[in-house]
């Protein structure tokens, strides 16, 4: 007998856009225009004959009928994925599903997926950069790697490093000014942001600066994008060691001032009940002994009394967007 099913694209669209609680998050994960992803959704919703989701300031949330039909659609996603995976040919000890913050992931973890694998010789590695949060709970991912712990039920997490942040720019950049003296005289050139100016506001209040003025520059959304900026001579960018350890040695980018400010931390996160699986505290030990080594030889620049005025010692607690 034939089922009355809608189209399969428009469920994938509602089911993302519901649990996302963004259209524009919606389609980064499918891969399409947001306005692909409004059209199936009203395509749905004329299927259906109801109203599934409402938009305000606060995003995109779902109808007392969306929210209901959600929580089927995505137990119906839940059966078909597990179907699919129990079909897909695996290495002889399975997967091992890492989602990590772009940055992260892209700079400082990719080239070390080889020294990994050498540990976690039995497992398949999967690493997904992305910034949304996967449902450990669920097993949508085995592990997930964030800047600044996301509390959810059901999930451990544990701290990996608290990394200092400092402004860094190219030679090229610098080559027709003059290098910033002072936070103050930092905070007048064009600052790269990631998803809102809110990192760059917290660091500059973390060295001084009262008050922080408006700030200008691009928000470039990922700190990979920010730093590729910052690398063709577009400004300033605020990054940590470990995503810029190659630019860095190789004089690609300069570091400006002289600080110690700490904003965050980067936080390992997985399953409650599989907290304690061998492969997990291989994958733990891995990161944190890796973080740490990197972080050694980072020695924060001494901070003389010619800066202490706009950058000192500071640690500082802020949102973060997305390392």
């Amino acid at each position: 007998m034939s089922r009355p099913l809608p189209p399969l694209i428009a469920l994938r669209a509602f089911e993302a856009v519901a649990r996302l609680g963004s259209v524009r998050k919606a389609a980064e994960e499918l891969g399409v225009d947001h306005a692909a992803v409004g059209r199936h959704v009203r395509n749905l919703e004329a299927f259906l004959g109801t109203r599934l989701l409402d938009s305000g300031p606060r995003g995109t949330r779902p109808t007392p009928d969306g929210a209901r039909y959600a929580e089927q659609v995505g137990l119906a996603f839940d059966v078909i994925g597990q179907a699919t995976e129990a079909l897909k040919p695996r290495s002889a000890g399975g997967e091992l599903r890492i989602w990590c913050v772009p940055g992260l992931a892209a700079r400082w973890l990719m080239p070390r997926l080889e020294a990994l694998q050498a540990v976690i010789r039995d497992r398949e590695i999967v690493l997904r950069p992305t910034d949304q949060a996967p449902d450990l709970v669920r097993g949508e991912a085995d592990v997930e790697i964030r800047f600044r712990e996301r509390p959810a039920p059901g999930v451990t997490s544990e701290v990996l490093a608290t990394p200092r942040f400092f402004p860094v720019a190219s030679p090229a950049f610098l080559a027709d000014r003059p290098a910033p003296r002072d936070a103050a005289a930092l905070a007048g050139l064009p600052l790269l942001h990631e998803e809102s100016r809110e990192q760059w506001r917290v660091w500059l209040d973390a060295a001084g600066l009262d008050p922080v003025p408006a700030l200008n520059g691009p928000r470039l959304w990922y700190a990979n994008v920010a730093i590729e900026a910052a690398l063709m001579g577009q400004g300033v960018v605020l990054v940590n060691p470990l995503q810029v350890e190659a630019e860095r040695r190789d004089g690609r980018l300069v570091e400006l001032l002289a600080s110690d400010i700490r904003i965050g931390a980067y936080v390992m996160a997985a399953d409650s009940g599989r907290w304690s699986d061998p492969v997990l505290a291989k994958l733990r030990r891995f990161l944190k002994d890796e973080m740490a080594r990197t972080l050694a030889a980072d020695a924060p620049p001494v901070v003389t009394s010619e800066h202490r005025s706009g950058a000192h010692s500071a640690s500082a607690r802020g949102r973060a967007s997305r390392p």
